[in-house]
């Protein structure tokens, strides 16, 4: 009787393991492999993986692996007669022994691979991981599926070395990885900017690497800008009979466009063309951006034109690349005709489409026309989302209308459009260089019932605003609710306040804080330097300043021209005006003050 051999199949295309039995078994008997190097087994048209032993992944270890069949009592061939009266045997010319406890394990049935796939689904790694070592001690067959998952897990979260350690532990156990679980764990390396690695991996793959395997590594070596050595992997991809796809091509494609221009990457198309291989939208979108980049819009223009020759459509993105290559170009009025061309043939534009020519109308101060864009968007199905406000929140602000940018947030919020926080940062740094740090508090108070959270800029955007207006005490509080809040203040949140309380004449307060974060390991810059000599300067304390600025030295901070300034002009106010002014003359003859900077003081003086 022939025999069948099954291989179980996830959804994924994982495969699990192998499954060899006979029609019309009434029983089931399980059998333990002790697999030997090389051994290989090979019955009928199928071959069990058990066997074939790889090399590669560090020192390998030998563990027993766990076949699960379905058998004839009777044998097959006189090949496993009288089995189960013996502790072990052969099954044609695989060595196959009956568990030291005498009893066998039914993977189907398997708790241990189902507690697997249970910690690997609630992200417990590091349990998944233990139980994985387990099973292979005692011998169970792995499941690939959750090995696989268990490798994407740890790449997930960055532990591309753990990752590398599950695909060890399969092949050391006698399993064959597929070329899904090689492609996970080499898509994890290219993630983590190991390319190098990840191709050590592809040279040493127990499978025949697939299409999505060279993608993978092809697009990590062209984000990095190392297309020679892309081009070398593609060599390989071909002579390894792996045919390249329209992915393939679009990636090369892009990166030659970056690298060596639009007339090499028609080449490549040209070859693209000739293997076969059919360019779709996306292949012609990198063209036409390519050929836009290069400041040849006409061009782009012509070829998007001619695209349905080619047996391709334009698409949104391909007249988004057009529409943004005349807004960078300041050709307004041939964007706006073409969005109503667009329009009129029934192209249907996104969102993208009315936020590219609003953006470019306020960046050039057409706030108007940008407002009628807006107003035009649910007419055509578009609704406006927080990228179609924000330049028109910046261009208000820009223009110091308060009033309005305030208007537009109220309607945006009131059309269901909740504001981001580039939103309220745009707002609050427009509030704060306006003097109305009080609205901008309350601003930021309302943050925290908002959906979104204030982040660092937020706080230093508010915290700097009250220092330069002489209310530090107010800024202080909001440092403790930052840190309350689990934000690290960072350089400039210090300086603005060190500064502030310098300027209110509170130096040796700015001095002990100064000292404070310096001790939070925070290094400070010039710009906090030369705010505490400022403060001392003016509280007549020149002396101090100048020691301030042995201290600055001694700790590796370069002294910049207005640190020198700060220290002449305290001279002099000091009553010291020819001691300062013969000063100023040494350091603007030796390169340290300009002399133009010198003769601004010296009026001063």
């Amino acid at each position: 009787m022939d025999m069948i051999v099954h291989t179980s199949h996830a959804h994924e295309g994982f495969c699990t393991f192998q499954h060899f039995h006979w029609e019309d078994l009434r029983h089931t008997k399980f059998l333990e492999a002790s697999v030997k190097d090389k051994a290989v087994a090979n019955f009928s048209s199928g071959k069990p993986y058990m066997g074939c032993k790889p090399v590669g992944f560090c020192k390998r270890r030998r563990y027993r692996v766990l076949a699960v069949s379905k058998v004839d009592n009777t044998g097959v061939n006189g090949g496993l007669q009288n089995f189960e009266s013996s502790p072990q045997g052969y099954f044609g010319n695989v060595l196959v022994s009956a568990s030291p406890s005498g009893s066998f394990h039914n993977f189907e049935e398997s708790d241990s691979n189902n507690q697997l796939r249970k910690f690997v689904r609630n992200g417990e790694l590091g349990e998944g991981f233990k139980l994985l070592e387990g099973m292979v001690y005692h011998g169970e067959i792995l499941d690939i599926i959750a090995c696989t998952n268990l490798i994407r897990g740890f790449c997930k979260k960055g532990k591309t070395r753990k990752a590398a350690r599950v695909m060890e532990i399969i092949e050391d156990s006698g399993a064959v990885p597929d070329v899904i679980t090689y492609n996970v764990l080499i898509s994890g390396y290219c993630k983590a900017g190991d390319i190098d690695t990840a191709l050590q991996v592809l040279d040493r793959m127990r499978v025949a690497p697939d299409v999505i395997t060279y993608n993978t590594i092809l697009r990590s070596l062209c984000d990095v800008g190392k297309l020679k050595q892309a081009m070398e992997v593609l060599d390989q991809q071909l002579q390894r009979e792996c045919h390249p796809d329209v992915i393939t091509y679009t990636i090369l494609i892009e990166a030659t466009c970056k690298e060596s221009g639009v007339g090499q990457a028609m080449k490549l198309l040209d070859e693209m063309r000739s293997g076969g291989c059919k360019p779709d939208v996306v292949t012609y979108n990198v063209l036409i951006n390519g050929i836009c980049k290069e400041g040849r819009l006409d061009e782009a223009i012509k070829f998007m034109n001619n695209m349905p020759s080619f047996g391709c459509q334009p698409d949104v993105i391909t007249h988004n690349i057009i529409l943004r290559s005349m807004c960078s170009a300041g050709r307004w009025m041939d964007a706006e005709r073409f969005l109503a061309d667009l329009l009129c043939k029934g192209c249907s534009p996104d969102v993208v489409t009315f936020n590219i020519l609003i953006n470019s109308l306020c960046q050039k101060g057409l706030l108007g026309r940008a407002i009628d864009v807006l107003e035009k968007m649910p007419k055509h199905g578009c609704t406006p989302n927080s990228l179609s406000y924000n330049p028109l929140l910046h261009g208000f602000c820009n223009e110091k209308k308060m009033e309005r940018a305030i208007e537009y947030l109220e309607i945006m919020v009131s059309r269901g459009c909740y504001p981001d926080i580039v939103t309220y940062n745009t707002l609050l740094t427009a509030l704060c260089k306006d003097g109305k740090v009080d609205v901008a508090v309350e601003v930021l108070n309302q943050l925290s019932t908002k959906v979104c959270s204030p982040v660092l800029i937020t706080y230093n955007t508010v915290i700097d605003g009250l220092s330069k207006v002489g209310k530090t005490d107010r800024a202080i509080k909001l440092l403790d609710e930052m840190r309350a809040k689990g934000l690290k203040p960072d350089i400039i949140t210090y300086s603005s306040l060190v500064g502030g309380l310098s300027r209110e004449g509170k130096v040796d307060d700015a001095i002990k804080f100064f000292h404070d974060f310096e001790r939070m390991g925070v290094r400070p810059n010039a710009i906090t330097y030369n705010f505490i000599m400022l403060g001392l300067c003016k509280a007549r304390q020149t002396d101090r300043a100048i020691d301030f600025l042995a201290y600055m030295v001694m700790r590796g901070c370069k002294p910049t021209e207005s640190t020198y300034t700060i220290l002449i002009e305290g001279i002099a106010y000091e009553g010291l005006a020819n001691e300062a002014l013969e000063l100023l003359n040494e350091l603007c003859t030796r390169g340290f003050v300009k002399k133009s900077s010198a003769e601004q003081v010296a009026v001063k003086m």
